[in-house]
Formats: C-alpha cells, sequence, structure tokens
C-alpha cells in the first residue's frame, strides 16, 4: 500500500477512535448516566470535540489529502477516500475548534433542558438553551456558506447534495398526491386496532424485541439493545452497534416498530466494512440513504402480509389473552390503519410525512430568521391544525416531541421522508432482482432480502453519494412515483378502494 495513504489511513483512525469516545458517552448520557453526571458530560463530550476538531484540521493532514488527491497511482476506493476526506476537511476548517466546543456544550446543556421540559411539559424551560442553540446553528450557515438559503448549509451534512428549492419541490409532490390519497382513505371503513393497547407486559415485549431482531439477523455479538426515552441506533464500529427502544405496556406499536426500526439502521452499519474504519467507505452514504434501511426493513417488510404470515402464531402464542381472537388479516390492517396522530414516532407510513413536512417547513422558517424560537408552541400547534387536522394538547405531545434540536440536528428531519421514498424504489428493484422475494419472507427467511442490501448498498459506505447509489442500484434517481406505487397498491387493498381508482 502506498506510504502515504498508510499514514491518512492511521491519521484518520485515530480521529475516528476519538468520535466515537465521544459517542459512547452520548450513549451513556441517553440511556445509563445518573442525573447528577450532566454537567461534567457536558464537559466531556465539548473537551473531546475540541481534540477532535484539532486533529481533524491539522495543517499536515490537509497537506497530505492535497498530495494524495493528485496522486494517480492510488486505486478508485482509495481516490474516493482522498477525495471525501478532503473535502470533509476543508469543511471542517472552517470552524475554530472554541466554535466546535460551544456548540457541543451547548448542545449537552439543552439535551438535559429538553428532558427536563418533557417531563414537565413545559416548553419555557427548553427555551433558552434552544435560543442559543438556534444562534449558533445559523452563525453555522454563514461560516459553511450557502448559494440560495441558509437552510441548505444544515442540510447538505445530512444529505451532501440536497437542497432547500429541491426539498421544497419534493414536499409539493408530498402535498399534491398524498395528502390528497390520505383523504381519500379518511372516508373509507377504518381498521379496528383496539388491541394494540391492551396490556402487553414490559419484560415479555422485551423478550419479543430481541427475537424480532434475531429475526432480521441483528449481530448481538456485534451489538446490543437498551431502552432510552427516544429510539436510536448508534456505532462505534461495524463490531459494536448499539440500538435502543422504549416500551410502553398499553401500547404494543412502541416497541414492535422502534426494535424493527432501528433494526434496519443498526444491519447498515453492521454492514459496513471493518478494513475501512475511520474512513469515508467506513460510513453510511447519507442519512437519507440510512433511513432508506430502516424505513425498508419497518414498512416494505415489517408492516407487510408475508412477513407476519411467518411470525404472527408465534407472537398469538406470547400474547394469548390479547390476541386470541384476532385474525393475521385483522392485524395487518390494524398495523398499517391510517390515521392521523400527534406524534410523528407513532404516525403511520401515510401521514408519517405530514409531520417530515411540519418540521421542514418550521425549521426553513428558524434558520432563516422568520419565526423565533418563542414562537415555536403556537406555529407547531397551528401547523399540525393546517396539515392533520389536530389539536395539540401540550407541549410534550407537540413542539417538545423530538429529541433532534436538542442535539443540534437541524436540517436531519427531511432525510426521514427521503428514505421512506428510497426505501421504496430499493424493495421494488430488490423483488425483481430476487425470484420469490415475498415467499421467502412467508418462509421466515430474510436473508436473501439482507444479502441483497450487503451486496448494493452496506459494502459501498460513502464510495457513492445517495444519488449515484440509487442510480446504480434502481438504474434511475430517486423517484417519488415508486412510493406512492407502493402505497396505493397495499392501501387500496387494505381500504377494499379498488373502484375509487378503477
Amino acid at each position: 500500500m502506498n506510504k502515504k495513504y498508510e499514514e491518512y489511513r492511521s491519521m484518520m483512525r485515530k480521529i475516528a477512535d476519538i468520535n466515537y469516545s465521544a459517542s459512547l458517552l452520548s450513549w451513556d448520557q441517553e440511556v445509563m448516566m445518573p442525573e447528577k453526571g450532566a454537567d461534567m458530560r457536558a464537559q466531556q463530550l465539548a473537551t473531546l470535540s475540541g481534540i477532535s476538531h484539532e486533529q481533524s484540521t491539522r495543517p499536515e493532514l490537509g497537506t497530505l489529502l492535497e498530495e494524495l488527491n493528485a496522486d494517480n497511482t492510488l486505486s478508485e476506493k482509495e481516490k474516493r477516500d482522498v477525495k471525501r476526506s478532503l473535502k470533509d476537511y476543508t469543511d471542517r476548517k472552517k470552524f475554530t475548534t472554541e466554535f466546535v466546543e460551544t456548540l457541543n456544550r451547548c448542545v449537552s446543556e439543552a439535551f438535559q433542558a429538553w428532558q427536563t421540559a418533557k417531563q414537565k411539559s413545559d416548553f419555557s424551560i427548553f427555551a433558552p438553551k434552544l435560543e442559543k442553540l438556534v444562534e449558533l446553528k445559523r452563525k453555522e450557515c454563514e461560516i459553511i456558506g450557502y448559494k440560495e438559503h441558509p437552510y441548505d448549509a444544515l442540510i447538505d451534512q445530512y444529505e451532501p447534495g440536497t437542497t432547500t428549492k429541491f426539498l421544497e419541490g419534493l414536499f409539493a409532490d408530498v402535498r399534491k398526491e398524498l395528502v390528497d390519497f390520505v383523504k381519500q382513505i379518511s372516508v373509507a371503513q377504518q381498521n379496528e386496532d383496539k388491541f394494540m393497547f391492551k396490556h402487553y407486559p414490559k419484560d415479555v415485549q422485551w423478550k419479543y424485541g430481541l427475537d424480532i431482531l434475531r429475526n432480521m439477523h441483528f449481530d448481538f455479538e456485534a451489538g446490543r439493545q437498551d431502552i432510552s426515552t427516544h429510539p436510536f441506533t448508534t456505532s462505534f464500529s461495524s463490531l459494536d452497534v448499539r440500538v435502543t427502544t422504549r416500551i410502553d405496556e398499553n401500547n404494543f406499536n412502541e416497541m414492535l416498530w422502534s426494535c424493527i426500526h432501528e433494526g434496519g439502521h443498526a444491519l447498515y452499519e453492521q454492514g459496513l466494512h471493518i478494513d475501512n474504519y475511520g474512513l469515508p467507505t467506513g460510513e453510511a452514504a447519507s442519512l437519507g440513504i440510512h433511513e432508506s434501511q430502516s424505513r425498508l426493513w419497518e414498512n416494505c417488510v415489517g408492516r407487510c402480509l408475508p412477513f407476519w404470515k411467518a411470525n404472527y402464531n408465534k407472537l398469538q402464542n406470547i400474547f394469548p389473552e390479547n390476541l386470541k381472537n384476532v385474525s393475521l388479516t385483522d392485524f395487518y390492517k390494524a398495523m398499517n390503519k391510517v390515521q392521523p396522530s400527534l406524534i410523528r414516532t407513532n404516525a403511520d407510513e401515510l401521514t408519517y410525512h405530514s409531520h417530515i413536512l411540519i418540521r421542514f417547513e418550521i425549521e426553513k422558517a428558524l434558520i432563516e430568521g422568520s419565526i423565533e424560537v418563542k414562537d415555536l408552541p403556537a406555529y407547531w400547534n397551528a401547523k399540525y391544525k393546517e396539515y392533520l387536522g389536530i389539536d395539540v394538547p401540550d407541549d410534550a405531545n407537540g413542539v417538545l416531541q423530538d429529541i433532534h434540536w436538542s442535539h443540534g440536528g437541524f436540517g436531519y428531519f427531511a432525510t426521514y421522508s427521503l428514505g421512506s421514498f428510497y426505501a421504496a424504489q430499493f424493495y421494488a428493484q430488490a423483488k425483481k432482482d430476487i425470484p420469490g422475494l415475498e415467499s421467502e419472507l412467508e418462509k421466515g427467511n430474510n436473508l436473501p432480502l439482507l444479502n441483497w442490501l450487503r451486496e448494493k448498498i452496506h459494502r459501498y459506505g460513502r464510495f457513492y453519494t445517495a444519488e449515484e447509489l440509487c442510480i446504480n442500484t434502481t438504474g434511475e434517481k430517486l423517484n417519488f412515483n415508486y412510493f406512492m406505487d407502493y402505497a396505493k397498491k397495499k392501501y387500496e387493498g387494505i381500504y377494499n378502494m379498488k373502484s375509487v381508482h378503477s
């Protein structure tokens, strides 16, 4: 191997060691840390972020990357790694260590304030920390730079190459086609799902969630599951991937869908090659692609009939009192009930995108300064009434429901919709490429699909951009029509709407 490339790889791995150590502290903060540890944890994370930033912006690294970028003897993979790292380096050089430490300290403080505010359902507790955070994110946009809209600078960090303008066009299609389709469903006879809200003991749910993850081929020798306020996936390498879930004893949906969703994220992380640790090819292509993996498993697989033909009998035997009189068809219809709801993470796969649309519009307005933090609860509540016809009862179920802003994750939410749309397109291609895919799912065999995802998506890391990966996998760019075709075929059947489109 090229001596300079080996030197570059060694530098990148050391930076990754620092970053993943910080990630481990963040995981602990949300899962294990005692309440009194908050202030010192904020300091520790700020220190590590500062060290990481200094290492990531060393002049020696920049010089090495410039030299390697001009080296034509490198392999195609090595060239891609260097090119991606050089862009990352150039972006990071725009920030001072002081700014990075200040931002990370503010994020840690904001997270603690958000937790308290959500518990007490009082936005005013979170507001001062959020105001400071929004101010820093606006400053970040100016530091990074942008062509058309300041929000572009934040979106690009999660979904490189995507712009505010592109997302405005995509969500215009959502309003035009998906919202109209949901209105058609709303006048159809609704599915019964009361049995999903009976008492499901926590310990039994927990064990079943672990079974689901094993069924998906999540490697428990390279990962674990825990409980947190907000389900998430984090990785310290492809050999140590953590997922969390939350359990509500009176709402079986909470655990079931968060386990499958986070399991999809985790399979992607476990599918990245350990030899590429610290390098761009050892990281996910984008958050939209990452979300495509969780949404594909949660919705295209987890909410499909073949999957439950393989798994429903076992579920009935585990919860006989709740499900003994519920047929497979009724269970399938219940899990695919379409009904506007307050909480994004509990939303069905169609109205879900109205939740994302609301957040996209709010974030865009916040970053451009057309609304301020103090106006958020009223603005949020008005949007929920406008798009979902719902009255928001309190802050905990409204503006405080998501963790993302407390993490400084502005520009993140749109990737959830992008992921769903990618998922439908990938799944359509998988069905073409794998003869009898859904027959295999019906037998309880998820390996053909996982192997296809490993081959087509996971193994590449950031070698390709999201757009390139989509084209290579499906033959075309992201196309919203795949999602609408999937949605109409599935829900016209569930709601007996064939006559509407005949």
